[in-house]
């Protein structure tokens, strides 16, 4: 199995990476200050860096070759450096247009979309030139469990009629927000529970549409995105709108979330890698008890298993993208479930221990490691929680035992 970048990869690496140093590292205050004076508008900083990104061929990297005219023209294996680079900032996949929940969202669009709407969204998201959200989740069930959806799409002539509530609908406070792919039942009595969802295109501003509050992360708003708590109140909307099919809501949902899985997981890596690069830092100049931290013996255990544990997660993760490259994402189901139980925990060792060498500024505004953390956190819950892949995993590996028997 070999893990040596191409000619080509390396070089994008090194593109995206003096992008990053040379444009976004340098303003993540102005960054964060944009968005303290206006939370939901796209940061002006980011509007700046867009054209910037595109010119120099770095925009829409995400999309796998298999989507024909629409790719970035990158294997998964070949995406996951760049998205791990970008992985440093929370905001720098926006740049490059390779953030969630658009990433996913394009993915869908490509993918199920039909031509109509191709066009009249998917092509405006792959410029840049608007945002998409993505409800499935709801509060009063447990959404870990997709078949337990409420929220009801009822056909009406040529019309679908939208009633239910969605929360941490990721990316729908942005005010660039501009279409939402819900999830909901147009068949609750079938008796098949896999083929009673349906996913549809909703216009943010359809009447009926109330985006009610932002749902906070550990206090953390996460504006400009935000995750936002939405209402459908009779909403009606085209029956074109409907994505593939009536009855084909859980198949969408299965085939969006397992490249959104493994690049919430190579963003994680650059997370933690940035993590341990502040700890080095601080290890290297911060004096306590007379000499360097670096000196106490329990700060380079730290350093020295944080290392073992981010190499450990990149090598799973690439892995799990050169299998997704080779035989589809559906054999490689059980590699995705692994790196998504492995990278946010991991993530969050790393991480924690950052924040611990920092002592107090490490919980603060004065350096990204709160943030990440939140972040990371947020993503053992996120695309399924840890059980729920544990559970599934568990499951697969005890048949093909019993099979092999």
């Amino acid at each position: 199995m070999n893990f040596e970048y191409s000619d080509k990869v390396s070089d994008l690496i090194e593109r995206v990476r003096g992008f990053i140093e040379k444009h976004v590292l340098p303003n993540e205050a102005t960054h964060a200050g944009q968005i303290a004076r206006n939370p939901w508008e796209t940061p002006p900083i980011v509007e700046e860096l867009k054209p910037r990104a595109r010119e120099a061929g770095l925009w829409n990297l995400f999309l796998p070759v298999e989507y024909g005219r629409y790719s970035g023209g990158l294997t998964n294996m070949e995406y996951a450096p760049l998205a791990e680079e970008m992985g440093r900032v929370i905001w720098a996949s926006e740049v490059f247009n390779c953030s969630a929940p658009d990433t996913g969202n394009m993915e869908v669009l490509a993918k199920y979309g039909s031509e109509a709407q191709k066009k009249q969204w998917l092509e405006p998201l792959l410029a840049g030139e608007i945002r998409s959200a993505f409800a499935m989740t709801e509060p009063g069930v447990a959404s870990s469990d997709a078949t337990n959806i409420e929220t009801s799409m009822v056909r009406d002539g040529d019309e679908y009629v939208i009633n239910g509530k969605k929360f941490y609908a990721s990316g729908a406070c942005r005010k660039q927000c501009r279409v939402l792919i819900v999830m909901g039942k147009t068949d609750p009595e079938n008796s098949n529970r896999y083929i009673q969802q349906s996913m549809i295109l909703v216009p943010i501003d359809a009447p009926g549409v109330t985006v009610t509050r932002p749902m906070q992360v550990f206090g953390y708003d996460d504006a400009p995105e935000g995750h936002a708590e939405i209402v459908f109140e009779d909403v009606r909307v085209p029956a074109a709108n409907l994505l593939l099919g009536e009855g084909r809501g859980f198949e969408i949902a299965q085939g969006r979330l397992g490249p959104g899985r493994v690049h919430h997981c190579m963003r994680l890596i650059g997370a933690a890698q940035r993590a341990l690069e502040l700890m080095l830092d601080r290890a290297n100049t911060r004096i306590a008890f007379g000499r360097p931290l670096i000196k106490q013996q329990s700060v380079r255990e730290d350093i020295a298993l944080s290392a073992c544990q981010i190499e450990q997660a990149r090598l799973l993760t690439l892995k799990a993208a050169q299998k997704m490259d080779t035989v589809g994402n559906k054999a490689a189901q059980d590699l995705i479930a692994m790196i998504k139980i492995v990278a946010p925990n991991m993530a969050l060792d790393v991480i924690d221990r950052a924040m611990q060498l920092h002592g107090g500024v490490g919980l603060s505004q004065d350096t990204p490691l709160a943030h990440l953390w939140a972040y990371a956190r947020t993503l053992r819950l996120a695309d399924g929680p840890d059980q729920v892949h544990m559970m599934q995993l568990g499951r697969n590996l005890a048949r093909r035992r019993a099979a092999e028997s």
